[in-house]
C-alpha cells in the first residue's frame, strides 16, 4: 500500500511539474509575440525589465495593467501613471483578448527566467563575461573584420573599372579608331584617334 501511495505522489508531482512546465511555454509563446518587441526579462528595453513583476505587484494589478494600462491611469492608479511617466508616456498597447490565465502563463514565464539570471549571476563558476551591454563600440580587435570588408570593395571597384577599360578598347577596336602602335606607347587617347 506505501509502494502504490508513493507511486501516485511521484504520478501526482510529475503531472503538475509537466503542467507548469507547459504553462511556461505557452508564456513564453505569448512573451515572445506581444511583449518581447518592447521588454526583456533582465534589461529595460522600451519598456521596464519585468523581472520580478509578480513581486513589485499583485496579479489582479498586473492582468489590469495588461489589458488596459491606459485606462487604469485614467482610473488614478499611482503605479500605473509612475510607470507611464518613467518612461516617457510610451502608451503600452492594450491586450484585453488575453485571458488571465494567458497572463498568469507569461507571469510564470517571466518568473522562470529571473530565476535561471539569478542562478547564473550567483554561480561560482559563472563567466565574467556573460551579461553584455546591448550594443559594444567597435575595437582595434574588430577591426580586421572592416580591413578585410574595405579592401574586398577595393579589388571589386578595381575589377569594375578594368572591365570598363576592356570594354571601351574593344569598342574602339571595332571602330577602327585605335592606332595599336601609339597605344602601346602612350596609353591616353591621343585626339587624332577619336571619333568626330
Amino acid at each position: 500500500m506505501k509502494r502504490l501511495t508513493f507511486f501516485l505522489w511521484c504520478c501526482l508531482a510529475g503531472w503538475l511539474q509537466q503542467a507548469q512546465a507547459g504553462d511556461t511555454d505557452h508564456g513564453k509563446t505569448i512573451f515572445n509575440t506581444r511583449c518581447g518587441a518592447c521588454h526583456a526579462v533582465n534589461k529595460v528595453v522600451v519598456g521596464p525589465a519585468l523581472g520580478g513583476v509578480e513581486q513589485r505587484h499583485p496579479i489582479e494589478w498586473i492582468i489590469g495593467f495588461v489589458h488596459s494600462s491606459q485606462g487604469m491611469i485614467r482610473k488614478g492608479d499611482k503605479d500605473a501613471t509612475a510607470l507611464f511617466e518613467k518612461f516617457n508616456k510610451v502608451t503600452m498597447p492594450d491586450h484585453p483578448d488575453l485571458s488571465e490565465e494567458d497572463i498568469k502563463h507569461v507571469v510564470a514565464y517571466i518568473k522562470l527566467e529571473s530565476a535561471k539570471s539569478e542562478g547564473e549571476a550567483k554561480a561560482p563558476f559563472a563567466k565574467p563575461g556573460r551579461k553584455r551591454a546591448a550594443y559594444t563600440p567597435p575595437s582595434s580587435q574588430d577591426s580586421t573584420f572592416f580591413i578585410i570588408y574595405i579592401g574586398a570593395v577595393l579589388v571589386l571597384v578595381r575589377a569594375l573599372v578594368y572591365a570598363v577599360q576592356i570594354r571601351s578598347y574593344a569598342r574602339k577596336m571595332k571602330a577602327g579608331t585605335v592606332n595599336i602602335v601609339s597605344d602601346e606607347l602612350n596609353p591616353t587617347p591621343s585626339r587624332q584617334n577619336l571619333p568626330s
